[in-house]
């Protein structure tokens, strides 16, 4: 065996062995416990993951069985179970920690899972109700220690022939092997598991290792939902990397996580920074004249920033006096020592990707699919291959088309490679549907910009047609309103109709500050909305925004509404992407007497 084979990876659970032999780290795996972050070393990792594989080789689980896992947001543990159970060929199904216990059910029946393991005691209750029902589950567990039910299998000590035993299974598990069945239920909302190989992800992660500057040593903040093929893949590549993860605990202590970690790099969801502009656009609304201007004057350069032309001498001395009295508060929010955050599930309004990337943070979007473990593409942080507004250029070894483009060269994206699921579980009828000859059919509608860049305009099932005969793309239209500070939230509607009209979510912290600010008399949400004053205001913003859209995608008439749509109330998917079906049906009456 040549030395270059000796530090190769094939299998996911590879990877630690991969590390230890390239850049062994003494602080590899952060997880926070009484007030202070704990490190685990390559090594201490290797061995907690052989032990909990010999404790479940020892329960009697043989490769192929199936243990469900409900996580919150990563952590040490949950990436020691995962690699213990890849360890001995057993596949690993994360199930959303926001599944209904219907869904829980038939994810537990459907794959026939032995063993379940969740994040918390909370968790736990809710899953045995479910497990209960499902005959095949053995056994449950949960990770908060010193409570009843947790999980056995960490710190146990294994006979010597146990170890014998998982060295021959171990030796045994094939990268054509499944990995993990990840059930997504898109904009649908009719559950399907994807099924990943070993190979899958693998080639993924390996496609990401020559895009991003990433170092051994460096550090890197994990806070997105580790049920997400996206959290876990990159999770995966920081392995490679030698990056040294910090998970985040809870959603509550994610900005003093950033603080206390001073991340170099993390991967984020629109929402995150969408979040840190609004605080921006909190402090631009002060009562003080001066903060006001200036804030407003340092938005406007940075907004100005573009990756490839950085203006001349003047633009540059306007951006460090901009970055000097008021970026660089926001780029501390982040720790101070963020060099780029990659941006994926929803689009970002490339107004604030560039505001940050002015700050000196590079904003890279990227684009996947649980279907492509995740990348697809994604914008890179070397000059010329980065383009805000796009998702980036394919990763390398996958293949984008568009299929049937129209005279604009807008069509559906039909993506190629090693990454590519190995179908639906058990459903044959949908795999048929999306799979073609080794291409994915992602029902994404898009376009190349430059020939390179690819650009998301919306989903194929979501365009509508008007009754003047008109298709319209929500997507895009929806991301233009909401570039308004004071619209948080916006579904486009006009199916069948004469015209687009919107149901609205206002940013009722600004609209409020607002109120104040104009002597306007602040209750509550729900009567704030039917509030004339309020509703002018909002008006004002649609016709701005209007004014730089063709006639007849211009929004005619709204509605707003007083409570914000999120993944509890399963108005949107765990991913952040509208469920459009609900929200027309929650504001349906609304909706048709805008159009009697």
């Amino acid at each position: 065996m040549t030395h270059a084979s000796t530090i190769d990876f094939t299998r996911v659970f590879d990877l630690v062995a991969y590390q230890q032999k390239k850049f062994p780290q003494q602080e590899s795996l952060h997880s926070f416990a009484h007030g202070k972050w704990v490190a685990w070393s390559t090594a201490e990792i290797q061995k907690r993951i052989d032990e909990t594989s010999c404790w479940l080789l020892e329960q009697g689980y043989v490769p192929g069985d199936v243990v469900a896992i409900v996580p919150l947001m990563g952590s040490a543990e949950w990436m020691i179970v995962d690699f213990a159970c890849q360890q001995i060929g057993m596949i690993v199904v994360p199930v959303h920690p926001t599944s209904s216990p219907e869904e829980l059910l038939f994810i537990l029946n459907e794959t026939q899972a032995k063993l379940c393991i969740t994040a918390t005691t909370g968790l736990y209750y809710k899953t045995q109700l479910a497990a209960e029902k499902a005959a095949s589950i053995r056994q449950c567990f949960h990770l908060e220690k010193n409570e009843n039910g947790y999980f056995a299998g960490f710190g146990s000590k294994a006979a010597n022939n146990t170890r014998k035993q998982l060295e021959s299974v171990k030796s045994n598990v094939s990268e054509n092997d499944t990995l993990v069945i990840l059930y997504t239920s898109g904009t649908s909302g009719v559950s399907k598991g994807v099924v990943l190989s070993h190979k899958n992800v693998v080639s993924n992660i390996k496609s990401i290792l020559p895009v991003l500057p990433a170092n051994p040593g460096e550090r890197a903040l994990s806070f997105l939902p580790f049920s997400h093929i996206f959290e876990r893949t990159t999770c995966y590549a920081y392995m490679a990397f030698g990056v040294n993860i910090y998970f985040s605990h809870s959603k509550e202590s994610i900005n003093a996580d950033f603080k206390s970690v001073k991340p170099a790099f993390c991967t984020s969801v629109p929402k995150t920074l969408e979040k840190m502009y609004d605080y921006l656009l909190e402090q631009q609304a002060s009562k003080n004249i001066v903060k006001r201007k200036l804030i407003s004057w340092a938005m406007n350069v940075g907004q100005h920033y573009k990756s490839e032309l950085r203006g001349g001498p003047v633009f540059r001395l306007k951006l460090l006096l901009a970055k000097v009295l008021v970026l660089n508060h926001w780029r501390n929010f982040l720790g101070g020592k963020a060099r780029f955050v990659i941006v994926g599930a929803a689009a970002l309004r490339p107004d604030i990707a560039q505001l940050f990337s002015a700050t000196g943070i590079m904003v890279l979007s990227g684009y996947g699919m649980t279907e492509a473990s995740p990348f697809i593409s994604v914008n890179r942080p070397q000059p010329g291959m980065n383009r805000f507004g796009t998702v980036g250029l394919p990763v390398p070894g996958v293949e984008v088309i568009i299929d049937q483009p129209n005279e604009t060269g807008e069509g559906e994206f039909l993506v190629r490679g090693p990454n590519i699921m190995q179908g639906y579980y058990k459903r044959p009828d949908l795999t048929a549907e999306v799979l073609t000859n080794g291409w994915l059919r992602t029902g994404d509608m898009g376009k190349f910009v430059d020939r390179k860049f690819l650009m998301i305009t919306g989903r194929k099932k979501d365009i509508f047609k008007t009754t003047a005969g008109i298709y319209i793309s929500p997507q895009q239209l929806e991301d233009h309103i909401t570039s308004s500070p004071f619209i948080s939230q916006c579904i486009v509607v006009g199916f069948n109709k004469p015209f687009v009209s919107a149901v609205l979510v206002p940013n009722f912290v600004l609209l409020k500050r607002w109120c104040e600010e104009t002597g306007v008399h602040w209750t509550s949400p729900a009567f704030m909305i039917h509030n004339i004053k309020v509703q002018q205001k909002i008006q004002e913003e649609i016709d701005r925004l209007n004014t730089a859209l063709e006639n007849y995608k211009r929004i005619k008439k709204f509605i707003l509404s007083d409570t914000e749509w999120t993944v509890d109330t399963g108005e949107l998917t765990t991913s952040f992407k509208l469920i459009r079906s609900k929200l027309l049906l929650k504001h349906e009456t609304a909706i048709e007497k805008l159009y009697q």
